[in-house]
């Protein structure tokens, strides 16, 4: 059955930061060039106080900030690094889609990822220990996640709506979709999807490490060469700095301003597994790439190609391909966005749906990087080397802890 508003959804602008560029012409780039920024960990909070407990974090961090003029200091003065990195990448996509020629109340943003500023909290409490009578009043408001709702409806005058969605790592996919469904039942005219970045201190670092999710032991003295999804020398996910800002509107309202869409949001899903665990489901991922299919009205073979959620995970790499596979999905080109920015958590769906469509606008596909020994070598990789193409019909895959499995279909507009 097709989705009602199938061909109607569509993006109209787009904000990206990441630890390969801020800004889309910088994170093109980039991405494009297969540029990356893996090391150890050096933001403040991210390493355990006691080095004896194993090897570093490893990952990639955003280098420098640049803010907008138009965002007044005094605003981010008690903000939080996500919240700060939220305002910069939201203001692009906001002029991006000329979103101050829509009225107030007719716009809504809905901000994907739970608790996102960790490390911010993990700092105070070690600032403030002993001394709680002395604990700044704004941290009433900053602890919780809808301080950046607060932030960035202040900045931007938006007056529609505003609220947090949580789906673990499929958060900012969540977000988008849920986006799609306050346009298409009129509830705003444009609806921004941001896409989190989730600021992770050292007590999540371990927790994801002791859980077996997050690398690398293995290459831990080799931080280029530790994020590998789809390899067969994979042992884990890389964390990547990143926030991504969607705008989705319907096609005429797009129109009406002289914005040319990015991509049609053709076909989305959302499927549960019903499982707290993180081990991932082949059922629970297939049943989400084939709703999406089925609600964008193609076929399998009508996509040309497919973004993975594509951790790194020993056991979610393979169970992914598997559902692919299953899918009828063999024939389609496929790289991996997390082998060059790493994983961004709450912000990696809303993040790589802009890799999709900058590569769907570049008509070139970004490299893989350590794809040395695929997991599966049938698969349609792209390698080292960029490589010409033309998208069409596009898939892109967001996976989270809890058993939530999401797909969106995009397609070219023109």
């Amino acid at each position: 059955m097709q989705n009602a508003d199938a061909g109607r959804i569509v993006v109209s602008g787009l904000g990206v930061t990441a630890a390969i560029g801020q800004g889309q012409a910088a994170f093109t780039r980039a991405l494009l060039e297969g540029r990356h920024r893996f090391d150890v960990l050096r933001r403040p909070g991210r390493q355990l106080p006691d080095a004896d407990y194993g090897p570093p974090f490893i990952g990639a961090e955003i280098d420098g900030l640049t803010m907008p003029e138009s965002i007044a200091p005094g605003l981010l003065r008690t903000a939080s690094w996500s919240a700060q990195v939220a305002v910069a990448t939201l203001h692009e996509a906001w002029h991006d889609a000329a979103l101050d020629r829509v009225a107030p109340e007719r716009v809504g943003l809905i901000v994907g990822g739970s608790n996102v500023q960790q490390r911010d909290l993990v700092l105070a409490h070690d600032a403030y220990r002993g001394r709680a009578d002395f604990l700044r009043p704004t941290y009433g408001l900053s602890f919780m996640d809808s301080d950046l709702c607060g932030l960035c409806t202040q900045q931007f005058g938006i007056r529609g709506l505003a609220f947090t969605v949580g789906g673990a790592s499929a958060s900012g996919q969540v977000a988008v979709i849920e986006a799609i469904h306050a346009v298409a039942s009129g509830r705003v005219d444009a609806c921004i999807a941001l896409g989190a970045l989730m600021d992770l201190s050292y007590w999540e670092c371990q927790g994801l490490r002791a859980l077996g999710a997050m690398g690398s032991d293995r290459h831990a003295i080799n931080p280029a060469g530790a994020c590998r999804p789809f390899d067969r020398d994979r042992d884990g996910f890389i964390f990547g700095e990143a926030c991504g800002a969607i705008v989705v509107e319907k096609l005429d309202t797009a129109v009406r301003r002289e914005r040319a869409p990015y991509a049609r949001l053709a076909g989305w899903a959302m499927r549960l597994d019903a499982n707290r665990n993180p081990n991932p489901s082949a059922d629970g991922e297939i049943a989400a790439i084939e709703g999406a299919l089925a609600g964008a009205g193609v076929t399998p073979r009508d996509i040309d190609y497919v973004n993975p959620h594509g951790t790194g995970a020993p056991l979610g790499d393979t169970t992914e391909l598997d559902a692919l596979r299953r899918c009828g999905l063999q024939h389609a080109r496929i790289n991996t966005t997390k082998s060059i920015v790493g994983h961004g958590l709450s912000a990696a769906g809303a993040v790589e749906l802009i890799a999709v469509m900058l590569q769907m606008k570049a008509g070139r596909l970004h490299p893989t990087r350590n794809l040395d020994t695929p997991i599966d070598p049938g698969m349609r990789w792209v390698g080292a080397e960029v490589v010409p193409h033309r998208i069409d019909n596009a898939i892109n895959l967001s996976m989270g802890f809890g058993g939530v499995n999401t797909a969106i279909c995009l397609q070219r507009h023109s």
